[in-house]
């Protein structure tokens, strides 16, 4: 698409000149990404992608939408980046209507990045290099913190086989399902000397664990903020009490502290969160006043008179542009490192489903009339040739393992191409199937490519 923007003559050179930086080399890359060669790789027809790549270039504003996808392949971040380049191309950032826009997969996971659930980032995004940063968070936590990135999950795996990392504590995760090539997960799980889950249901991870603290919902059983994918920051509040013994995130971790020694208080949510406004540059306007009156405010919001940011990058277009340009960052075409064979012949990709919940322990229990449950789905073309029909029971196999499932045509897939939900790893387990190899620049694992063959259960 990029070589056919700048061939088309589409690409917006004021913007370009003025905003960004590498154009060239970015042009010198893409010069040999020929339409037929696109077609050769993806099966999608060259004049689709010319079409595309015209109405995405001639339109007044566009965005650019994304889920896992894009990023849970091996080159996941560099796909991101093309993204990015195409936006740049073309103006598509920075203003109304326009952008670029990685679609969450859950509720608050852009809350956990924003509040430094990154190994290189303190909260706000902040670098953990940047010593004046780093030195905000001493002062205020009266510590010293490391100024060298930890381990990022794919990393504490590895680290777990290496027998470097022993200890573990996993909060509102489940791993021992979660996780690409799961039967290696568990076993990395179960090496460990010890291992504390703090989680809202049993999980199967809990099940490992050698202490579980029962934690109260982030949702209606506790007081806090939740943070969705336009970054607007909102009020969570407690509407019933936790049952049982379950309690706030936050007091198991207080009383956790005070155990080992620290004395933290037991700060309500919202003392907490002043505390985070005070480190946070970009969450300093937010108080919980505002976001009551206000119904949530989007970051940056730098003080209490500053509305908060509708959009981001709105400075690339002022002239000229403080702050440095937006980069160019040219990739490299790399296939699915799980080759497909005549051994395995078919690429499965997996995701999610409407009415279900990442690993299925929150909604696996609860009724729904869209439920499809644990299924492979087949191509009606795969399906004919397999000579498999809705309902038959078959084996799917990758080259980690096999799990045996149920049969789904779907009109909408491609041949070649299946499809199984994460959401039922006590009937299948998908992540048997799938591969563990991890994105050296995200550190996310390549779910979405991995090649299988699927045959009649009993063949």
């Amino acid at each position: 698409m990029g070589r056919e923007i700048i061939h088309a003559g589409l690409v917006d050179e004021k913007f370009v000149r003025s905003a960004t930086e590498g154009f060239d080399e970015y042009a010198a890359a893409v010069e040999s990404c020929t339409l037929e060669w696109a077609e050769g790789i993806t099966g999608v027809p060259g004049t689709a992608i010319a079409e595309l790549a015209h109405a995405y270039g001639k339109a007044r504003t566009a965005q650019l939408c994304w889920t896992l996808g894009i990023t849970e392949h091996h080159t996941g971040a560099d796909n991101v980046f093309a993204l990015i380049n195409l936006a740049l191309l073309t103006g598509h950032v920075g203003r109304y209507g326009s952008g670029l826009v990685p679609i969450r997969g859950q509720n608050n996971v852009q809350g956990g990045g924003d509040m430094g659930a990154l190994p290189n980032k303190l909260p706000g995004f902040q670098d953990l290099g940047d010593d004046e940063a780093r030195g905000r968070f001493e002062a205020r936590w009266g510590t010293a913190l490391p100024a060298e990135p930890g381990w990022h999950l794919s990393e504490m795996f590895d680290a777990m086989d290496r027998g470097d990392l022993r200890a573990l504590y996993v909060i509102g995760e489940n791993p021992a399902q979660s996780e690409a090539d799961s039967p290696h997960a568990r076993r990395a799980l179960e090496g460990l000397d010890f291992l504390a889950v703090q989680d809202v249901v049993l999980t199967a991870t809990a099940e490992l664990a050698d202490v579980v603290f029962p934690a109260a919902a982030g949702w209606a059983e506790s007081e806090g903020t939740v943070t969705s994918s336009e970054r607007r920051v909102q009020r969570v509040r407690r509407a019933v009490d936790p049952p049982g013994e379950a309690r706030e995130d936050r007091e198991i971790l207080y009383d956790l502290a005070a155990r080992l020694g620290h004395d933290w208080g037991q700060p309500s949510a919202e003392e907490t969160w002043d505390e985070l406004r005070g480190l946070s540059p970009i969450h300093a306007g937010m108080s919980y006043e505002r976001l009551e009156s206000d119904g949530g405010l989007q970051w940056p919001c730098r003080d209490e008179q500053d509305p908060g940011t509708l959009f981001l990058h709105g400075r690339l277009w002022e002239d000229p542009p403080p702050g440095p340009p937006a980069p160019f960052v040219p990739v490299d075409y790399s296939p699915p490192l799980d080759e497909l064979t005549e051994e395995f012949p078919i690429r499965l990709t997996t995701g999610r489903h409407l009415d279900s919940f990442n690993t299925g322990v929150q909604s696996g229990a609860i009724r729904s009339p869209r439920r499809i449950g644990g299924t492979i789905d087949l191509s009606p073309e795969d399906g004919a040739s397999l000579g498999m029909s809705e309902g038959d029971r078959v084996r799917v196999t990758s080259r980690r393992g096999s799990v045996a499932t149920t049969v789904r045509i779907d009109p909408g897939l491609r041949p070649g191409l299946a499809f199984m939900a994460m959401h039922y790893p006590d009937d299948v387990d998908t992540n048997i199937l799938t591969l563990d190899t991890w994105d050296p620049k995200s550190g996310t694992s390549e779910f979405k490519a991995t090649a299988v063959r699927v045959e009649m259960v009993g063949t």
